[in-house]
Protein backbone atom coordinates (compact mmCIF):
# COMPACT_ATOMS: atom_id res chain seq x y z
CA UNK A 1 0.00 0.00 0.00
CA UNK A 2 1.24 3.47 -0.77
CA UNK A 3 2.64 5.19 2.30
CA UNK A 4 0.74 8.16 3.60
CA UNK A 5 -1.09 9.71 6.51
CA UNK A 6 -3.00 6.97 8.30
CA UNK A 7 -5.41 7.13 11.17
CA UNK A 8 -3.33 4.43 12.78
CA UNK A 9 0.13 3.06 12.07
CA UNK A 10 -0.51 -0.65 12.71
CA UNK A 11 -4.09 -1.88 12.90
CA UNK A 12 -2.97 -5.23 14.25
CA UNK A 13 -1.84 -3.61 17.52
CA UNK A 14 -5.40 -2.57 18.28
CA UNK A 15 -6.81 -6.11 18.20
CA UNK A 16 -9.49 -4.96 15.78
CA UNK A 17 -10.40 -7.69 13.33
CA UNK A 18 -11.54 -5.51 10.47
CA UNK A 19 -11.89 -8.44 8.10
CA UNK A 20 -14.59 -9.88 10.31
CA UNK A 21 -16.76 -6.79 9.96
CA UNK A 22 -19.77 -7.50 7.75
CA UNK A 23 -20.66 -5.07 4.97
CA UNK A 24 -23.66 -3.05 6.06
CA UNK A 25 -26.48 -1.98 3.76
CA UNK A 26 -26.27 1.61 2.64
CA UNK A 27 -29.30 3.83 3.08
CA UNK A 28 -30.10 6.65 0.72
CA UNK A 29 -29.95 10.23 2.01
CA UNK A 30 -33.14 11.50 3.60
CA UNK A 31 -35.31 13.70 1.40
CA UNK A 32 -35.53 17.43 2.07
CA UNK A 33 -38.20 18.78 4.38
CA UNK A 34 -41.39 19.91 2.60
CA UNK A 35 -41.27 23.63 1.84
CA UNK A 36 -45.01 23.98 2.40
CA UNK A 37 -44.57 23.75 6.17
CA UNK A 38 -42.52 26.01 8.45
CA UNK A 39 -39.22 24.43 9.46
CA UNK A 40 -38.80 23.73 13.16
CA UNK A 41 -35.26 24.95 13.84
CA UNK A 42 -35.05 22.92 17.06
CA UNK A 43 -35.64 19.73 15.04
CA UNK A 44 -33.76 20.40 11.79
CA UNK A 45 -30.79 22.14 13.43
CA UNK A 46 -30.41 20.66 16.92
CA UNK A 47 -26.97 22.25 17.39
CA UNK A 48 -28.71 25.64 17.52
CA UNK A 49 -29.83 24.71 21.04
CA UNK A 50 -26.29 24.18 22.30
CA UNK A 51 -24.87 26.84 24.58
CA UNK A 52 -21.34 26.68 23.25
CA UNK A 53 -18.78 29.10 21.93
CA UNK A 54 -16.84 26.32 20.27
CA UNK A 55 -16.64 26.50 16.49
CA UNK A 56 -19.18 24.36 14.62
CA UNK A 57 -18.61 22.87 11.17
CA UNK A 58 -21.18 21.27 8.89
CA UNK A 59 -19.92 18.24 6.95
CA UNK A 60 -22.20 17.32 4.06
CA UNK A 61 -21.74 13.90 2.45
CA UNK A 62 -23.49 11.70 -0.10
CA UNK A 63 -25.22 9.96 2.83
CA UNK A 64 -26.36 12.96 4.83
CA UNK A 65 -25.04 15.80 6.96
CA UNK A 66 -23.02 15.81 10.16
CA UNK A 67 -22.28 18.72 12.46
CA UNK A 68 -19.08 18.71 14.52
CA UNK A 69 -17.81 21.03 17.19
CA UNK A 70 -14.09 21.86 17.31
CA UNK A 71 -12.56 21.91 20.77
CA UNK A 72 -11.09 25.12 22.17
CA UNK A 73 -8.54 23.04 24.09
CA UNK A 74 -6.78 22.06 20.84
CA UNK A 75 -6.38 25.52 19.26
CA UNK A 76 -3.67 24.62 16.74
CA UNK A 77 -5.81 21.93 15.14
CA UNK A 78 -9.01 23.95 15.48
CA UNK A 79 -7.57 27.03 13.80
CA UNK A 80 -5.98 25.03 11.00
CA UNK A 81 -9.22 23.15 10.31
CA UNK A 82 -11.31 26.34 10.35
CA UNK A 83 -8.90 27.99 7.92
CA UNK A 84 -9.13 25.09 5.48
CA UNK A 85 -12.92 24.93 5.69
CA UNK A 86 -13.23 28.66 5.08
CA UNK A 87 -10.94 28.33 2.05
CA UNK A 88 -13.16 25.58 0.60
CA UNK A 89 -10.24 23.16 0.80
CA UNK A 90 -12.38 20.13 1.69
CA UNK A 91 -15.13 20.70 -0.88
CA UNK A 92 -15.31 17.77 -3.33
CA UNK A 93 -12.66 15.74 -1.49
CA UNK A 94 -13.38 12.09 -0.64
CA UNK A 95 -13.60 9.87 2.37
CA UNK A 96 -10.91 7.73 0.80
CA UNK A 97 -10.35 5.13 3.54
CA UNK A 98 -13.13 3.48 5.54
CA UNK A 99 -12.94 0.55 7.94
CA UNK A 100 -16.14 -0.70 9.54
CA UNK A 101 -15.86 -0.87 13.30
CA UNK A 102 -12.93 1.54 13.24
CA UNK A 103 -13.10 4.90 11.42
CA UNK A 104 -13.70 6.87 8.20
CA UNK A 105 -10.79 8.96 6.89
CA UNK A 106 -10.64 11.86 4.41
CA UNK A 107 -9.01 15.16 3.57
CA UNK A 108 -6.37 14.06 1.04
CA UNK A 109 -6.32 16.85 -1.58
CA UNK A 110 -5.26 14.40 -4.28
CA UNK A 111 -8.62 12.63 -3.90
CA UNK A 112 -10.43 15.49 -5.64
CA UNK A 113 -9.52 14.33 -9.13
CA UNK A 114 -8.41 10.79 -8.36
CA UNK A 115 -9.09 7.98 -10.79
CA UNK A 116 -11.43 5.24 -9.62
CA UNK A 117 -9.61 2.66 -7.56
CA UNK A 118 -6.35 4.60 -7.27
CA UNK A 119 -4.48 4.50 -3.95
CA UNK A 120 -4.90 7.63 -1.81
CA UNK A 121 -3.64 8.93 1.50
CA UNK A 122 -0.30 10.67 0.90
CA UNK A 123 -1.52 14.17 0.03
CA UNK A 124 -1.19 17.23 2.26
CA UNK A 125 -1.98 20.93 2.27
CA UNK A 126 0.72 23.59 1.83
CA UNK A 127 2.71 24.03 5.02
CA UNK A 128 4.09 21.87 7.79
CA UNK A 129 2.64 19.28 10.15
CA UNK A 130 0.57 20.40 13.14
CA UNK A 131 2.23 19.77 16.54
CA UNK A 132 0.45 17.14 18.64
CA UNK A 133 -2.09 18.41 21.20
CA UNK A 134 -2.80 15.45 23.47
CA UNK A 135 -5.24 16.11 26.32
CA UNK A 136 -6.12 13.85 29.24
CA UNK A 137 -9.86 14.44 28.80
CA UNK A 138 -9.99 13.90 25.01
CA UNK A 139 -10.33 10.29 23.94
CA UNK A 140 -11.43 8.22 20.94
CA UNK A 141 -15.12 7.70 21.67
CA UNK A 142 -17.49 7.22 18.74
CA UNK A 143 -17.93 10.40 16.71
CA UNK A 144 -14.69 12.18 17.58
CA UNK A 145 -12.81 14.10 14.93
CA UNK A 146 -9.09 13.42 15.02
CA UNK A 147 -6.00 14.13 12.94
CA UNK A 148 -4.33 11.46 10.85
CA UNK A 149 -0.54 11.35 10.80
CA UNK A 150 2.46 9.50 9.43
CA UNK A 151 5.06 7.77 11.60
CA UNK A 152 7.03 10.88 12.59
CA UNK A 153 8.53 10.55 16.09
CA UNK A 154 6.85 13.72 17.40
CA UNK A 155 3.42 12.30 16.47
CA UNK A 156 2.67 15.59 14.73
CA UNK A 157 -0.51 15.63 12.67
CA UNK A 158 -1.21 15.87 8.97
CA UNK A 159 -2.16 19.46 8.20
CA UNK A 160 -5.35 18.39 6.42
CA UNK A 161 -6.18 14.69 6.70
CA UNK A 162 -8.55 13.66 9.47
CA UNK A 163 -10.69 10.74 10.57
CA UNK A 164 -13.97 10.31 12.37
CA UNK A 165 -14.22 7.39 14.78
CA UNK A 166 -16.90 4.78 14.44
CA UNK A 167 -15.34 2.16 16.68
CA UNK A 168 -17.44 -0.41 18.48
CA UNK A 169 -18.90 -1.04 21.91
CA UNK A 170 -16.31 -2.80 24.00
CA UNK A 171 -16.61 -5.56 26.55
CA UNK A 172 -14.78 -5.12 29.83
CA UNK A 173 -12.08 -7.54 28.67
CA UNK A 174 -11.60 -5.76 25.32
CA UNK A 175 -11.49 -2.39 27.02
CA UNK A 176 -8.91 -3.48 29.57
CA UNK A 177 -6.74 -4.94 26.82
CA UNK A 178 -6.69 -1.76 24.74
CA UNK A 179 -6.31 0.51 27.75
CA UNK A 180 -3.40 -1.60 28.95
CA UNK A 181 -1.53 -1.03 25.69
CA UNK A 182 -2.13 2.71 25.96
CA UNK A 183 -0.72 2.74 29.50
CA UNK A 184 2.41 0.89 28.34
CA UNK A 185 3.38 3.83 26.13
CA UNK A 186 1.80 6.49 28.40
CA UNK A 187 2.33 5.33 32.01
CA UNK A 188 0.90 8.53 33.50
CA UNK A 189 -2.38 8.29 31.58
CA UNK A 190 -5.35 7.04 33.57
CA UNK A 191 -8.87 6.42 32.32
CA UNK A 192 -11.74 7.85 34.34
CA UNK A 193 -14.87 5.83 35.19
CA UNK A 194 -16.85 8.13 32.87
CA UNK A 195 -14.53 7.39 29.94
CA UNK A 196 -14.80 3.64 30.55
CA UNK A 197 -18.58 3.89 30.68
CA UNK A 198 -18.72 5.79 27.38
CA UNK A 199 -16.50 3.22 25.65
CA UNK A 200 -18.80 0.45 26.86
CA UNK A 201 -22.07 2.22 26.05
CA UNK A 202 -21.28 4.32 22.97
CA UNK A 203 -18.15 2.66 21.64
CA UNK A 204 -14.88 3.88 20.19
CA UNK A 205 -11.24 2.93 19.63
CA UNK A 206 -9.30 3.40 22.89
CA UNK A 207 -6.16 1.90 21.36
CA UNK A 208 -5.57 5.24 19.59
CA UNK A 209 -5.70 7.36 22.73
CA UNK A 210 -2.73 9.67 23.34
CA UNK A 211 -1.26 8.69 19.98
CA UNK A 212 -3.39 10.81 17.65
CA UNK A 213 -4.75 14.28 18.37
CA UNK A 214 -8.49 14.44 19.00
CA UNK A 215 -9.75 17.95 18.19
CA UNK A 216 -13.53 17.75 17.85
CA UNK A 217 -16.61 15.57 17.86
CA UNK A 218 -19.75 14.99 15.83
CA UNK A 219 -22.77 16.32 17.74
CA UNK A 220 -25.39 15.65 15.06
CA UNK A 221 -25.47 12.82 12.50
CA UNK A 222 -23.68 9.92 14.19
CA UNK A 223 -25.71 7.55 11.99
CA UNK A 224 -24.01 9.02 8.91
CA UNK A 225 -20.69 7.64 10.19
CA UNK A 226 -22.22 4.16 10.32
CA UNK A 227 -23.54 4.43 6.77
CA UNK A 228 -20.21 5.57 5.31
CA UNK A 229 -18.26 2.95 7.30
CA UNK A 230 -20.48 0.24 5.86
CA UNK A 231 -20.05 0.98 2.15
CA UNK A 232 -18.46 -1.51 -0.22
CA UNK A 233 -14.72 -0.95 -0.58
CA UNK A 234 -11.69 -2.34 -2.38
CA UNK A 235 -8.58 -4.02 -0.98
CA UNK A 236 -7.11 -0.61 -0.03
CA UNK A 237 -10.20 0.28 2.03
CA UNK A 238 -11.24 2.88 -0.53
CA UNK A 239 -15.00 2.99 -1.18
CA UNK A 240 -15.90 1.48 -4.55
CA UNK A 241 -18.36 4.33 -5.04
CA UNK A 242 -16.83 7.69 -4.16
CA UNK A 243 -18.05 9.31 -0.93
CA UNK A 244 -17.66 13.06 -1.39
CA UNK A 245 -17.66 15.78 1.25
CA UNK A 246 -18.41 19.48 1.47
CA UNK A 247 -17.92 21.69 4.53
CA UNK A 248 -18.89 25.07 5.87
CA UNK A 249 -18.54 26.84 9.20
CA UNK A 250 -21.78 27.46 11.11
CA UNK A 251 -20.36 30.06 13.49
Amino acid sequence: MKKGFLAVALLSTLSINVQAQAKKPVSQPASKLPVSKPVNIAVSQPWKQLQTKERLVEITTDYGTMVAKLYDSTPLHRNNFVKLVQQGFYDSLLFHRVIAGFMIQGGDPTSKFAQDGSSLGSGSAPGTRIPAEFKQNLFHKKGVLAAARDNNPEKASSNCQFYIVQGKKLTEQELEGQMGRVRQSNPTYNYTPAQKEIYSRLGGTPGLDQGYTVFGEVISGLDIIDQIAGVQKNASDRPVKNVMMKMKMLN
